[in-house]
């Protein structure tokens, strides 16, 4: 499993490339899969560890990004033979070497990171798997599409929430902070906004301001059991993308705690949020504002059950296993 470094697997706080990562290579080793992990070195795994980063790049202002990411492809290149199968959870670089890798390789796609990196994956052997149907490449042909999966255990079903709303996920303007807190405030909730600022003049600008600690409180980036508790606890979780989301992560994680979502429909929202059951989609504040009541008023322990049913982490472990099968029977 050749995962990402800009962070710990699983990772502390933010990283839902590594979170996923971690919940796959964590499932293939409960079904008695001999699997190593390529991460980081302070990573938690029940595989074997294999690392040459000491620990996540993104952390680190002396670690370059670009080096050390060549460094860890490089000696899973290295070691490649020794395998049947490599997964690539690392984007482009790997497959940028794919007349180097004597091994069968699938790539997840979690989501380009621009149109310019497209010529590593036409150039690639590997199989493509997708992560919602609405983040494919026209250009690339896929072996499947296989949505993330959640440990229900890490996000329990809450039953009696309380009365705010969460924002969920990196500030940033693809992400919608600045219009959840408008929703919040024009809805007359509270917001609780949790995540990495990843755009500080956007920050500092559009969300900053309105945090008075009352009406608006922001977190951070929070862990686990912070995340669990921040997500179940909330009476709906706002999502006004300004992005085509390849998934959706939090989406999904605060459905599992039978929290329902209102986002957007953009990108994966319309496949990933089943209407009027786990949430609803909209086009607008405007909407927004308008459907807010009925998410509220959803049977939170329907939403639960739809979450584990479509996006419990067996069922992703059990399609895996089916792309490795196809692959290894070419």
């Amino acid at each position: 499993m050749l995962g990402p470094i800009a962070w710990r697997t699983p990772p502390i706080s933010y990283g839902p490339w590594e979170r996923v990562t971690s919940l796959l290579t964590e499932g293939l080793v409960r079904r008695g899969l001999d699997v190593t992990l390529f991460a980081t070195g302070d990573s938690i795994t029940g595989a074997e560890l294999d690392a040459v980063a000491p620990h996540g790049y993104a952390e680190d202002p002396t670690m370059d990004g670009r080096v050390w990411e060549a460094l860890h492809v490089a000696h899973a290149l290295e070691r490649a033979g020794e395998y049947d199968l490599v997964h690539n959870q690392l984007d482009w670089l790997p497959l940028a070497f794919t007349a180097q890798w004597r091994t069968p390789m699938v790539t997840t796609v979690h989501g380009f990171s621009g149109p310019a990196i497209l010529p590593a994956y036409l150039a690639s052997a590997s199989a493509f798997v997708s992560i919602s149907d609405a983040d494919r490449s026209p250009s690339l042909e896929y072996l499947a599409t296989i949505h993330h999966g959640i440990d229900p255990a890490e996000l329990p079903y809450v039953a009696e929430p309380d009365d705010y709303l969460v924002s969920f996920g990196r500030i940033h303007p693809d992400k919608g902070t600045a219009a959840a807190i408008e929703i919040a405030r024009r809805a007359g909730r509270r917001l609780v906004i949790c995540g990495l600022v990843q755009d500080a003049d956007y920050f500092h600008a559009e969300v900053e301001p309105h945090i008075d600690g009352e009406g608006v409180v922001f977190l951070g980036a929070v862990g686990a059991e912070e995340r669990a508790r921040v997500l179940g606890h909330a009476v709906a979780l706002l999502h006004p993308i300004d992005f085509d989301e390849p998934f959706g992560l939090a989406v999904v994680e605060s459905m599992m705690c039978g929290t329902p979502a209102l986002a957007f429909r953009r990108g994966s929202m319309a496949a990933v949020i089943d209407e009027g059951v786990t949430g609803s989609t909209v086009a607008s504040i405007d909407e927004a504002i308008s459907a807010l009541p009925a998410v509220v008023a959803l049977n939170r322990r329907r939403v639960h059950d739809r979450a584990v049913a479509r996006f419990g982490v067996e069922r992703m472990v059990d399609q895996y296993l089916s792309v490795y099968e196809t692959v290894l029977a070419r």
